[in-house]
Protein backbone atom coordinates (compact mmCIF):
# COMPACT_ATOMS: atom_id res chain seq x y z
CA UNK A 1 0.00 0.00 0.00
CA UNK A 2 2.81 2.37 0.96
CA UNK A 3 4.65 1.64 -2.29
CA UNK A 4 1.47 2.34 -4.23
CA UNK A 5 1.02 5.72 -2.54
CA UNK A 6 4.65 6.63 -3.21
CA UNK A 7 4.27 5.64 -6.86
CA UNK A 8 1.14 7.77 -7.20
CA UNK A 9 2.87 10.75 -5.61
CA UNK A 10 5.86 10.42 -7.93
CA UNK A 11 3.55 10.13 -10.94
CA UNK A 12 1.65 13.24 -9.87
CA UNK A 13 4.91 15.21 -9.58
CA UNK A 14 6.14 13.98 -12.97
CA UNK A 15 2.86 14.57 -14.83
CA UNK A 16 2.67 17.85 -16.76
CA UNK A 17 0.28 20.38 -15.30
CA UNK A 18 -2.70 21.32 -17.41
CA UNK A 19 -3.04 25.03 -18.11
CA UNK A 20 -6.08 26.82 -16.79
CA UNK A 21 -9.16 27.21 -18.97
CA UNK A 22 -9.09 30.19 -21.32
CA UNK A 23 -12.23 32.26 -20.88
CA UNK A 24 -13.22 33.67 -24.26
CA UNK A 25 -15.76 36.48 -24.66
CA UNK A 26 -18.12 36.38 -27.65
CA UNK A 27 -21.18 38.30 -28.81
CA UNK A 28 -23.33 35.55 -30.40
CA UNK A 29 -25.41 37.90 -32.57
CA UNK A 30 -22.96 38.29 -35.46
CA UNK A 31 -23.53 35.52 -38.01
CA UNK A 32 -21.47 33.87 -39.52
CA UNK A 33 -18.66 34.95 -37.19
CA UNK A 34 -20.40 34.25 -33.87
CA UNK A 35 -23.96 32.98 -33.50
CA UNK A 36 -26.04 30.27 -31.89
CA UNK A 37 -27.24 26.98 -33.30
CA UNK A 38 -30.92 26.02 -32.93
CA UNK A 39 -29.77 23.99 -29.92
CA UNK A 40 -28.38 27.11 -28.27
CA UNK A 41 -24.69 26.34 -28.76
CA UNK A 42 -22.30 29.15 -29.65
CA UNK A 43 -20.66 28.60 -33.04
CA UNK A 44 -19.19 30.46 -36.01
CA UNK A 45 -15.89 31.41 -37.57
CA UNK A 46 -14.63 33.29 -34.49
CA UNK A 47 -15.57 30.38 -32.25
CA UNK A 48 -13.77 27.83 -34.41
CA UNK A 49 -10.68 30.04 -34.60
CA UNK A 50 -10.70 30.37 -30.80
CA UNK A 51 -10.95 26.60 -30.40
CA UNK A 52 -8.08 26.06 -32.84
CA UNK A 53 -5.93 28.56 -30.95
CA UNK A 54 -6.81 26.92 -27.63
CA UNK A 55 -5.80 23.54 -29.02
CA UNK A 56 -2.41 24.93 -30.00
CA UNK A 57 -1.73 26.51 -26.61
CA UNK A 58 -3.05 23.46 -24.74
CA UNK A 59 -5.91 25.21 -23.00
CA UNK A 60 -9.64 24.59 -23.03
CA UNK A 61 -11.83 27.38 -24.40
CA UNK A 62 -14.72 28.38 -22.14
CA UNK A 63 -17.02 30.79 -23.96
CA UNK A 64 -18.58 33.72 -22.12
CA UNK A 65 -21.45 35.55 -23.83
CA UNK A 66 -21.16 39.31 -23.59
CA UNK A 67 -23.04 42.31 -24.99
CA UNK A 68 -20.77 44.02 -27.51
CA UNK A 69 -20.64 47.48 -25.93
CA UNK A 70 -19.43 45.94 -22.66
CA UNK A 71 -16.73 43.74 -24.18
CA UNK A 72 -13.67 45.75 -23.19
CA UNK A 73 -14.96 46.75 -19.71
CA UNK A 74 -15.64 43.06 -19.04
CA UNK A 75 -12.12 42.15 -20.13
CA UNK A 76 -10.59 44.78 -17.87
CA UNK A 77 -12.76 43.53 -14.99
CA UNK A 78 -11.27 40.04 -15.58
CA UNK A 79 -14.61 38.42 -16.38
CA UNK A 80 -12.72 36.60 -19.16
CA UNK A 81 -9.19 36.36 -20.52
CA UNK A 82 -9.56 37.28 -24.19
CA UNK A 83 -12.08 38.58 -26.72
CA UNK A 84 -12.46 36.55 -29.92
CA UNK A 85 -15.47 38.26 -31.43
CA UNK A 86 -14.56 40.16 -34.61
CA UNK A 87 -12.95 43.07 -32.78
CA UNK A 88 -11.20 45.57 -35.07
CA UNK A 89 -7.73 46.65 -33.97
CA UNK A 90 -8.08 50.43 -33.79
CA UNK A 91 -5.73 52.97 -32.21
CA UNK A 92 -8.44 53.90 -29.71
CA UNK A 93 -8.80 50.32 -28.51
CA UNK A 94 -5.04 49.75 -28.44
CA UNK A 95 -4.80 52.44 -25.79
CA UNK A 96 -6.72 50.23 -23.33
CA UNK A 97 -6.17 46.62 -24.50
CA UNK A 98 -3.54 44.62 -26.34
CA UNK A 99 -4.10 42.64 -29.53
CA UNK A 100 -2.74 39.53 -31.17
CA UNK A 101 -1.70 39.47 -34.79
CA UNK A 102 -4.55 39.78 -37.27
CA UNK A 103 -6.68 36.71 -37.94
CA UNK A 104 -8.98 38.21 -40.58
CA UNK A 105 -9.77 41.42 -42.44
CA UNK A 106 -12.99 42.10 -44.34
CA UNK A 107 -14.58 45.40 -45.45
CA UNK A 108 -17.72 47.10 -44.21
CA UNK A 109 -20.45 48.72 -46.32
CA UNK A 110 -23.71 50.61 -46.31
CA UNK A 111 -26.79 48.41 -46.84
CA UNK A 112 -30.05 49.95 -48.08
CA UNK A 113 -33.04 49.01 -50.20
CA UNK A 114 -31.95 48.38 -53.78
CA UNK A 115 -34.37 51.10 -54.92
CA UNK A 116 -32.69 53.80 -52.80
CA UNK A 117 -30.42 56.18 -54.69
CA UNK A 118 -27.18 56.34 -52.72
CA UNK A 119 -24.13 58.08 -54.15
CA UNK A 120 -22.04 58.37 -51.02
CA UNK A 121 -22.46 60.03 -47.61
CA UNK A 122 -23.66 63.30 -49.12
CA UNK A 123 -26.81 61.53 -50.33
CA UNK A 124 -27.64 60.10 -46.89
CA UNK A 125 -29.78 63.02 -45.70
CA UNK A 126 -32.99 61.81 -44.09
CA UNK A 127 -31.94 58.17 -43.83
CA UNK A 128 -32.31 56.33 -40.53
CA UNK A 129 -29.39 53.93 -40.11
CA UNK A 130 -29.05 51.26 -37.42
CA UNK A 131 -25.59 50.25 -36.19
CA UNK A 132 -24.05 48.05 -33.53
CA UNK A 133 -23.35 50.16 -30.45
CA UNK A 134 -19.65 50.64 -29.81
CA UNK A 135 -18.64 49.22 -33.20
CA UNK A 136 -16.27 50.64 -35.80
CA UNK A 137 -19.27 50.83 -38.13
CA UNK A 138 -21.00 53.14 -35.65
CA UNK A 139 -17.92 55.39 -35.66
CA UNK A 140 -17.89 55.46 -39.46
CA UNK A 141 -21.61 56.25 -39.63
CA UNK A 142 -21.30 59.04 -37.05
CA UNK A 143 -18.25 60.42 -38.81
CA UNK A 144 -19.48 60.20 -42.41
CA UNK A 145 -23.28 59.86 -42.57
CA UNK A 146 -24.47 61.87 -39.58
CA UNK A 147 -22.87 65.15 -40.74
CA UNK A 148 -24.73 64.71 -44.04
CA UNK A 149 -28.09 64.55 -42.26
CA UNK A 150 -28.60 60.84 -41.55
CA UNK A 151 -29.96 59.68 -38.19
CA UNK A 152 -27.72 57.05 -36.59
CA UNK A 153 -29.40 54.65 -34.14
CA UNK A 154 -27.16 52.39 -31.97
CA UNK A 155 -28.30 48.89 -30.98
CA UNK A 156 -27.01 46.44 -28.39
CA UNK A 157 -26.93 43.62 -30.96
CA UNK A 158 -26.66 43.52 -34.76
CA UNK A 159 -29.56 41.10 -35.14
CA UNK A 160 -31.81 43.73 -33.51
CA UNK A 161 -30.84 46.09 -36.33
CA UNK A 162 -32.11 43.59 -38.90
CA UNK A 163 -35.40 43.17 -37.05
CA UNK A 164 -36.02 46.92 -37.18
CA UNK A 165 -35.08 47.11 -40.85
CA UNK A 166 -37.60 44.35 -41.51
CA UNK A 167 -40.29 46.20 -39.53
CA UNK A 168 -39.64 49.44 -41.42
CA UNK A 169 -38.24 51.40 -38.46
CA UNK A 170 -34.85 51.71 -40.17
CA UNK A 171 -33.76 52.40 -43.74
CA UNK A 172 -30.63 50.32 -43.48
CA UNK A 173 -27.35 49.67 -41.69
CA UNK A 174 -23.59 49.92 -41.89
CA UNK A 175 -22.05 46.51 -41.22
CA UNK A 176 -19.27 44.11 -42.06
CA UNK A 177 -19.98 42.92 -45.61
CA UNK A 178 -19.58 39.26 -44.75
CA UNK A 179 -21.66 39.46 -41.57
CA UNK A 180 -24.53 41.39 -43.16
CA UNK A 181 -24.59 38.94 -46.05
CA UNK A 182 -24.92 35.94 -43.73
CA UNK A 183 -27.08 37.63 -41.13
CA UNK A 184 -29.48 39.51 -43.39
CA UNK A 185 -29.01 39.79 -47.17
CA UNK A 186 -29.12 36.10 -47.97
CA UNK A 187 -32.30 35.64 -45.93
CA UNK A 188 -35.81 36.27 -47.29
CA UNK A 189 -36.22 39.52 -45.35
CA UNK A 190 -33.08 40.91 -47.01
CA UNK A 191 -34.09 40.14 -50.61
CA UNK A 192 -34.90 43.77 -51.44
CA UNK A 193 -31.68 45.15 -49.93
CA UNK A 194 -28.09 45.37 -51.13
CA UNK A 195 -24.68 46.98 -50.68
CA UNK A 196 -24.38 50.66 -51.51
CA UNK A 197 -21.22 52.63 -52.17
CA UNK A 198 -17.60 51.42 -52.03
CA UNK A 199 -16.08 48.96 -49.58
CA UNK A 200 -14.94 50.64 -46.36
CA UNK A 201 -11.40 50.03 -45.12
CA UNK A 202 -10.49 53.47 -43.69
CA UNK A 203 -7.87 52.87 -41.03
CA UNK A 204 -9.01 55.80 -38.88
CA UNK A 205 -12.34 54.02 -38.38
CA UNK A 206 -11.60 50.33 -38.96
CA UNK A 207 -8.01 49.90 -37.84
CA UNK A 208 -5.76 47.14 -39.16
CA UNK A 209 -8.08 44.16 -39.30
CA UNK A 210 -9.45 41.82 -36.65
CA UNK A 211 -7.40 40.51 -33.74
CA UNK A 212 -7.76 38.72 -30.41
CA UNK A 213 -7.96 41.26 -27.58
CA UNK A 214 -6.40 40.73 -24.16
CA UNK A 215 -5.44 42.83 -21.17
CA UNK A 216 -2.22 44.84 -21.27
CA UNK A 217 1.09 43.35 -20.07
CA UNK A 218 0.34 39.74 -20.95
CA UNK A 219 3.37 39.18 -23.11
CA UNK A 220 3.51 35.39 -22.68
CA UNK A 221 -0.14 34.93 -23.60
CA UNK A 222 0.20 37.23 -26.60
CA UNK A 223 3.28 35.34 -27.81
CA UNK A 224 1.50 31.98 -27.46
CA UNK A 225 -1.58 33.21 -29.32
CA UNK A 226 0.47 34.75 -32.12
CA UNK A 227 2.39 31.50 -32.56
CA UNK A 228 -0.90 29.61 -32.60
CA UNK A 229 -2.32 31.88 -35.32
CA UNK A 230 0.83 31.34 -37.42
CA UNK A 231 0.57 27.59 -36.93
CA UNK A 232 -3.08 27.24 -37.93
CA UNK A 233 -2.42 29.47 -40.94
CA UNK A 234 0.46 27.24 -42.07
CA UNK A 235 -0.88 23.76 -41.27
CA UNK A 236 -4.20 24.10 -43.13
CA UNK A 237 -6.45 24.43 -40.07
CA UNK A 238 -7.32 28.06 -40.85
CA UNK A 239 -8.25 27.24 -44.46
CA UNK A 240 -10.43 24.34 -43.33
CA UNK A 241 -12.30 26.56 -40.88
CA UNK A 242 -12.70 29.36 -43.43
CA UNK A 243 -14.22 27.01 -46.01
CA UNK A 244 -17.01 26.15 -43.57
CA UNK A 245 -18.28 29.73 -43.70
CA UNK A 246 -16.86 31.52 -46.76
CA UNK A 247 -16.06 30.99 -50.43
CA UNK A 248 -12.96 33.21 -50.15
CA UNK A 249 -9.97 33.68 -47.85
CA UNK A 250 -11.09 36.09 -45.09
CA UNK A 251 -7.50 36.71 -43.94
CA UNK A 252 -7.26 39.62 -46.39
CA UNK A 253 -4.27 41.51 -47.74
Amino acid sequence: MRKTLIALAVAAIAAPAFAADLKVAVDPTYEPFTFKTPQGEVTGFDVDIAKAVCEQIKRKCVFVEQVWDSMIPGLQAKKYDVIVSSMSMTDERRRVVDFSDRYYKTPSAVVLKKSVEYKGPASAKGLKIGVLKGSTQEKWANGELKPAGATIVPYEAQDQVYLDIKSGRLDGTVADKVEVNGGFLRKPEGADYGYKGPDQYETKYYGDGIGIAMRKNQGDLKKQINEAIKTIRSNGTYATIAKKYFDFDPYGN
